[in-house]
């Protein structure tokens, strides 16, 4: 992974990380998975993965980070170009798994991500808005969540996501042009642990 990273990623590429970046508890136990991100090329987006329980508070997260690369947390980052919002997201109510109390983490993460997107387009100025998330906004079979909406509200024209692993997931994925949007699964095992070019 990382000769493939430091083989295609210049020093001024963005490169985006929605989540699960580390299998670490905490905080400290992350550093050197943080380490690691910080001494590959480029910018780097990070965002917070179902998997990610090291991530703290917003504040204490930003202060362990290496240079060159940003945590997004209700916010977006505006990279030149490009702004850049995101969240977490979460499985939605069509999912098979769904439980009664995953509609209250449901409801924050559609509220944090709009808090997100809302940002955006204050920065935005008439830059392309990418939203940076970890789960997909699509269903197994191709249901639009509710995150869908609010990326289409906000003028989010490529939204990037993970969280899916393993070949039947893969296959379930909602990729390509989807009523104006880019979507793009950048699972690293989808992509065989080497980056891709998505603009």
């Amino acid at each position: 992974m990382a000769a493939n990273w430091d083989a295609m990623v210049g020093p001024e590429d963005i490169v985006l990380c929605p989540g699960d970046l580390s299998w670490a508890m905490t905080l400290d136990e992350a550093q050197a998975d943080l380490s690691w991100i910080g001494a590959r090329p480029g910018k780097k987006i990070l965002g917070r993965g179902n998997h990610d329980y090291w991530w703290s508070g917003i504040g204490k997260v930003r202060a362990a980070l290496p240079p060159n690369c940003w945590a997004l947390q209700n916010d977006a980052i505006d990279m030149g170009e490009v702004v850049i919002a995101g969240s977490r997201l979460w499985s939605g109510p069509h999912a098979l798994d769904f439980k009664a109390q995953d509609q209250k983490i449901y409801d924050r993460e559609l509220a944090r991500l709009e808090l997100s997107l809302k940002h955006a387009q204050k920065i935005a100025d008439g830059k392309t808005i990418i939203a940076s998330v970890h789960y997909p906004p699509f269903g197994a079979k191709g249901q639009p969540t509710h995150f869908v909406p609010l990326l289409h509200e906000y003028g989010v024209t490529l939204c990037v996501y993970g969280h899916l692993h393993g070949h039947h997931s893969h296959r379930s994925a909602s990729q390509g042009q989807i009523d104006g949007i880019n979507y793009k699964l950048i699972a690293c095992d989808y992509l065989n642990f080497a980056p891709i070019e998505l603009m």
